[in-house]
């Protein structure tokens, strides 16, 4: 036997250090070809730098704001028919005193100057959807997709047409978004 074939027949063991090098070395390259390969420098000299500007949630003390023995179907009748009485539009809420970003959500809906827009043009309904099981059917008739994230938010004209419907999940990251976002959205949809 030469020393040859030798080695072609004695497995040569390669350590886990060596695999795992080689796996990031492979993934970095790839990342490389992919940047350069849309013909972008790696180093853009005096490039700008955008800082990401994440706003902190207010402070809140979770508050009772979803009642979970409520009928929401009776909640939305009388949210209508009041609003049709006041010429006021309904603001379907979808969540749970658990979320986050309810509480945040209700605290900007009640700050200035969210608090009088909210109360001249509408009529705020809140829709308890438990754990993302429990009224679903609601959700859905309103065209409120919850699995994407609460709170979820429907504006109802006061006949019942809806005319908004939060598709995907607009106000579920509320503690990190600007109340502002609140004010906009109140002003474009009030009556």
């Amino acid at each position: 036997m030469t020393p040859g074939e030798r080695f072609c027949k004695q497995p040569v063991p390669i350590r886990k250090f060596e695999w795992l090098s080689l796996g990031a070395v492979l993934m970095i390259t790839a990342g490389a070809l992919t940047y350069f390969g849309e013909g972008k420098p790696a180093v853009m000299p005096d490039a700008p730098v955008e800082a990401q500007v994440v706003r902190p949630a207010p402070a809140y003390t979770p508050k009772h704001i979803y009642s979970e023995t409520a009928d929401p179907k009776a909640d939305i009748a009388a949210g209508l028919a009041q609003a049709k009485h006041e010429h006021k539009r309904v603001i379907l809420d979808f969540g749970g005193d658990w979320c986050g970003d309810c509480q945040v959500l209700d605290i900007y809906f009640h700050q200035p100057p969210n608090a009088e827009v909210l109360e001249k043009n509408f009529v705020l309904v809140h829709v308890w959807i438990g754990h993302m099981d429990t009224n679903i059917d609601v959700a859905a008739k309103y065209g409120v997709p919850i699995h994407r994230g609460v709170p979820a938010l429907a504006v109802l004209a006061p006949n019942g047409k809806v005319l908004y419907s939060q598709a995907t999940g607009e106000f579920s990251a509320m503690r990190h978004m600007d109340p502002n976002s609140v004010t906009d959205f109140l002003k474009k949809w009030k009556s």
